[in-house]
């Protein structure tokens, strides 16, 4: 609350939606006899009504507010305290006091309204110009108890304001990641792919040896950049959807899959040496093209951050528990403290001047195997090199095969 003209009309309304509030103001004039009752929202320099009992027919309604200045709220108001008076004109503390004098006021009660913030929203009040027994313990009591009870209400429209606007900021947020998702995913793929396929026709037709070579560095650049759509394309998924989703299936063929993954990229960088025992003697519950993206990551990492012209190595098997590939290269270890950032979003750990990507491989590595409800771990220095090992747990395919084992003997189901 800002005591602004936005935040004081707020308050008139919010007084408004209560209920109770007009029986509040009656209940006080039946046990005070007094025929005027109000609850006021009061800043510095303010007095404006947002609720009202006017048996006495000053004309004030919701949203009036008083010309004089000051009125007694703005003393309570200054000293968070109530302000009881049962017969003003003898009363040595007001007899002379403008307000009582201009309205002929002779008994007048103010209570504060405080929040649970802290914060000073008005008074309740009840006035008449008959005197009143108004410094009864019992009626100060209701009156203090009433302006509580407001206050209360008040905490509470405040609170499902709040949560109404937080509700309101996460549906524009989901809709603007929904968006920035469909032009990652459509908008920026479809010229790409006019690109990838213009470049591979040049590739096709022409014959002088410069030209095929920029028509090859046009196919090259454009498989990067669709790669960075991806890293990006998932990093949204997993950051701003709530993790990055799988599609369990059981595979038969792990080994195929991978050595797919190895040929494609040794294709890609004949220059390079890849060296791989993938051994998987089982079949292996999982997310194949995730599995893949594992695995093609770790080992573009490898090579762009190992030592120059020297090997990689990938192995693939399966243990008691786990699906294991490991990723190896040799080259410059990554600094112990850097360790624990290294699957950090946008985060490079190598040492070498190479800059490529956008830092967001390994994170996504990270993603996948975590949504598995796996592990992923690195271990570097120097005389061994960097090893990436990503755990990827079998039990969930074991329980299935021992419930279809008991119920084949059994015929019960297993839950």
């Amino acid at each position: 609350m800002d005591d602004s003209p936005e935040d004081i009309a707020k308050g008139v309304a919010a007084i408004g939606r209560m209920d109770a509030v007009p029986t509040l103001l009656q209940v006080l004039c039946e046990i005070t006899g007094m025929r005027f009752a109000v609850v006021a929202r009061v800043t510095a320099d303010t007095w404006t009504a947002c609720a009202v009992q006017d048996d006495l027919h000053l004309g004030v309604t919701p949203g009036s507010r008083l010309a004089v200045d000051p009125t007694l709220c703005f003393e309570s108001r200054a000293s968070r305290a109530p302000i009881v008076v049962e017969h003003a004109s003898v009363d040595p503390r007001c007899h002379t006091h403008h307000v009582p004098m201009l309205y002929h006021l002779e008994s007048y009660v103010s209570v504060p309204i405080i929040l649970a913030n802290g914060r000073y929203f008005g008074n309740l009040c009840a006035l008449d110009t008959r005197p009143a027994k108004v410094t009864e313990p019992r009626i100060v009591s209701t009156f203090n108890r009433f302006a509580a009870l407001i206050a209360s209400q008040l905490n509470r429209q405040m609170l499902q304001e709040q949560e109404h606007t937080a509700l309101l900021d996460e549906r524009a947020t989901s809709e603007l990641r929904e968006q920035f998702i469909a032009i990652l995913g459509h908008d920026l793929r479809t010229p790409l792919q006019a690109v990838y396929a213009s470049g591979d026709m040049l590739v096709r037709k022409l014959t002088d040896p410069a030209l095929l070579t920029l028509a090859s560095r046009i196919k090259t650049n454009v498989r990067r950049m669709s790669a960075l759509i991806d890293d990006v394309l998932d990093f949204a998924r997993g950051r701003l959807g709530g993790g990055i989703g799988i599609e369990l299936t059981e595979v038969e063929s792990i080994n195929l899959g991978l050595t797919t993954v190895v040929q494609e990229i040794q294709d890609a960088q004949p220059e390079c040496k890849i060296i791989s025992n993938i051994q998987v003697n089982r079949s292996v519950r999982c997310d194949l093209g995730r599995l893949q993206q594992v695995a093609s990551n770790l080992l573009v990492n490898a090579l762009t951050h190992g030592l120059p012209h020297s090997p990689v190595r990938i192995t693939a098997q399966a243990d008691e528990h786990d699906l294991v590939v490991e990723v190896w290269n040799a080259g410059e270890p990554i600094p112990p403290e850097s360790l624990d950032r290294i699957f950090e979003p946008f985060w490079r750990h190598s040492v070498s001047a190479s800059r490529n990507g956008l830092g967001l491989g390994l994170h996504i590595c990270s993603q996948i195997v975590r949504a598995h409800e796996g592990s992923i771990s690195v271990k570097s220095t120097r005389e061994h090199g960097t090893l990436f090992t990503a755990r990827l747990p079998l039990g969930t395919l074991q329980k299935i095969r021992t419930c279809v084992a008991v119920e084949a003997h059994t015929s019960t189901a297993c839950i």
